[in-house]
């Protein structure tokens, strides 16, 4: 049964703390891939949005309960939407914004940067054919109009290094206040 959307940064917490455990591929969970992905970007030195927008980018594949090897079956779930849509009352636009647009991210480095297709691991190149390929000019114009869109063309480059088995990070805990700053006002 798929989840409701949370309601408060512990359920976000709980969620991956109940869910996290699944396959993400590439030999890593849900939540190994998002804290290796925050990791990362926070290593490089990149802005705290950035590091709050990866750890969250993939919250959509927690949300659904189609299995985990639906790229393998042909299926895309639409995880980028579903993640977006789930916390999009909860966290800052900005954040929500980089959850939704990671996957046409990829499409749009394929599209602006050949040689990106050339670091996509397999699964990645799978789900990208899924996803439609990389983008026309057209639709690469058009993603540049997007409020942050240069926020999910930095969270789509971690999302792709996410991928090392036995990678230690901090653990989920070490990440709320980060998360805590992004919240929405109450009210």
């Amino acid at each position: 049964m798929a989840m409701l959307p949370p309601k408060s940064l512990d359920e976000v917490m709980a969620c991956y703390r109940e869910r996290g455990h699944r396959d993400y591929g590439e030999s890593v969970t849900e939540l190994q891939h998002a804290l290796q992905c925050a990791t990362f970007a926070r290593s490089a030195g990149e802005s705290s949005v950035v590091v709050a927008a990866c750890l969250l980018h993939d919250f959509g594949h927690l949300c659904h309960d189609l299995g985990e090897k639906i790229a393998e079956e042909g299926v895309d779930a639409r995880h980028e939407n579903i993640g977006a849509n789930a916390l999009g009352h909860l966290f800052v636009d900005e954040i929500t914004a980089a959850a939704r647009l990671h996957v046409a991210a990829k499409r749009y480095l394929c599209w602006r940067e050949r040689s990106y297709y050339e670091v996509l691991s397999e699964a990645s190149r799978q789900s990208l054919a899924l996803q439609g390929g990389p983008m026309s000019e057209e639709e690469a114009r058009e993603f540049e109009r997007e409020p942050f869109h240069d926020t999910a063309v930095r969270v789509r480059r971690y999302d792709e290094m996410g991928k090392v088995a036995g990678m230690q990070t901090p653990d989920l805990e070490s990440f709320r206040p980060l998360l805590a700053t992004f919240l929405r006002p109450a009210g």
